[in-house]
């Protein structure tokens, strides 16, 4: 149950992640601004930049240490197949008394290899 919520959780942490990085403006915003192009005035005067670092940096905090705790757990569960080994199956063939199986036909010859 843990390591299902934890899965879930660190997917959701890294779809957020992604939107929030291309949410950012790239490095050269502020120059198309200088010529005419909008200000981003959403999240204040001092723009997205501090808001969306702080929430990025928070995310990305979430994801590693989801990403650690899940490294851990799975390295200590014993989901392999040798832990779970059950008794060996044991064969056992029937002789055929069916007075059918006498009149099937033979298989044809192998082919022969060079």
């Amino acid at each position: 149950m843990f390591y299902t919520f934890l899965v879930i959780l660190h997917v959701l942490a890294s779809l957020v992640l992604i939107v929030i990085v291309l949410l950012q403006a790239g490095k050269g915003a502020n120059m198309g601004a200088a010529f005419g192009g909008s200000s981003q005035t959403v999240f204040g005067s001092s723009g997205a930049g501090t808001f969306l670092g702080k929430l990025t940096a928070g995310i990305a905090v979430l994801f590693m240490i989801t990403s650690l705790t899940l490294t851990y757990t799975a390295s200590h569960r014993s989901t392999s197949l040798i832990g779970q080994q059950k008794a060996p199956v044991t064969q056992q063939t029937l002789p055929v008394t069916s007075p059918d199986a006498a009149k099937l036909p033979a298989l044809p010859p192998a082919p022969a290899t060079k």
